[in-house]
């Protein structure tokens, strides 16, 4: 997810993508435990989604504070 997709999002979709991210992020945790993670690279990708749609969400939201 490139953060040009990210800031195009309301803050609402952002909360959405960011509860969706977490859940797979738990799932992808599960399987590294037991073995049966395949591509070790997606935790990766989903570690820096998680906090680039965070950073996105408190940049937003100081937006909002100062208007």
């Amino acid at each position: 997810m490139k953060a040009a997709q990210v800031r195009g999002m309301t803050v609402d979709q952002l909360n959405d993508e960011l509860v969706k991210l977490k859940k797979e992020q738990f799932n992808l945790r599960f399987q590294a435990a037991s073995g049966q993670l395949e591509n070790t690279a997606r935790v990766r990708e989903i570690r820096r989604d998680i906090a680039r749609i965070q950073t996105i969400t408190r940049q937003k939201s100081a937006a909002g504070a100062k208007a």
